[in-house]
């Protein structure tokens, strides 16, 4: 079925399937986790039929399920002569590194809760021979940073355009009432004449014609955001390549008003004209009125 995608993601344990499937879900993907395979027909018929649409599933399938494990084939079977598509992504790493994550991590290996981690992996390499030689993509996660498998897998099974799965959120905000948290990136705009100190803009705020023709007839202001947007710009696919969904701008004045209002407004109204997903949050506009 074209409308719906299934992504079947298993592998080793320790391979890393937890941050695989969480990749998946920031890129909207409904995921579930540890579904015994007898159920994925099932399921997958209760998600074609639900009322909210599901049209991009994740499975993470793995030897956790025990007996279950051994009807996975038989429900891939029936998937197929259902008419439903799906990939099967293989995480797997070398035994060193292996047994050197279940050693930091302390938890046991799912088939050696009482012998050496050694012994479970190889009982696992065995169970999931067949499994990895049909599956559609293998990940060696050995050396591969927690980011570069994030891109990996974003480049594999996301289909859209990248830069189109990253979200901007720009943020005005005043100096005077705390930086956002959660900024990214931090603009200082205090640079730019003030119109607070003129008394028919005073109780103006940025969204205001005049308040914006004020801040933008300055030369520095224009300058400031073409230079903005460029970095911006030149940016946003390096963030991408680590990984990044979201990436929030936070532009500062003195009150969060008045100049920093105009900026972000500004620069907003740009990246959108440049076809990128943009939210736009002015903080702090309603305080300090007056």
């Amino acid at each position: 079925m074209k409308d719906l995608k299934l992504v079947i993601i298993t592998g080793l344990s320790g391979a890393g399937k937890t941050l695989a499937m969480r990749v998946f879900e920031d890129h909207g993907y409904f995921c579930v986790d540890n579904l015994p395979p007898a159920l994925i027909p099932t399921f997958m018929e209760l998600c074609s039929h639900s009322l909210k649409k599901i049209n991009k599933i994740a499975l993470v399938i793995d030897i956790r399920g025990g007996g279950f494990f051994d009807k996975l084939f038989e429900s891939l079977n029936e998937m197929a002569d259902s008419g439903y598509d799906y990939e099967i992504l293989f995480l797997e790493a070398s035994d060193e590194v292996l047994i050197k994550r279940y050693k930091e991590s302390r938890r046991r290996h799912p088939l050696a809760l009482e012998g050496r981690i050694v012994e479970g992996i190889a009982s696992e390499r065995q169970i999931m021979s067949r499994l990895r030689d049909e599956a559609d993509y293998i990940i060696d996660t050995s050396n591969k940073k927690p980011s570069e498998l994030k891109e990996e897998i974003t480049m594999r099974f996301i289909e859209q355009g990248r830069e189109e799965r990253l979200l901007i959120n720009l943020v005005s905000f005043g100096f005077k009432h705390g930086i956002p948290l959660d900024a990214d990136l931090i603009f200082d705009v205090r640079f730019i004449p003030n119109p607070y100190y003129i008394d028919e803009l005073r109780p103006c705020s940025g969204k205001d014609k005049e308040v914006k023709d004020f801040v933008m007839n300055w030369p520095e202001s224009r300058q400031f955001l073409k230079k903005l947007l460029d970095m911006v710009q030149y940016l946003i696919p390096f963030y991408i390549r680590e990984g990044k969904t979201q990436l929030v701008i936070a532009i500062g004045c003195t009150g969060g008003r008045h100049r920093s209002v105009v900026i972000t407004n500004e620069l907003a109204g740009m990246l959108k004209a440049n076809r990128h997903r943009v939210t736009v949050d002015n903080r702090d506009i309603d305080k300090d009125r007056g």
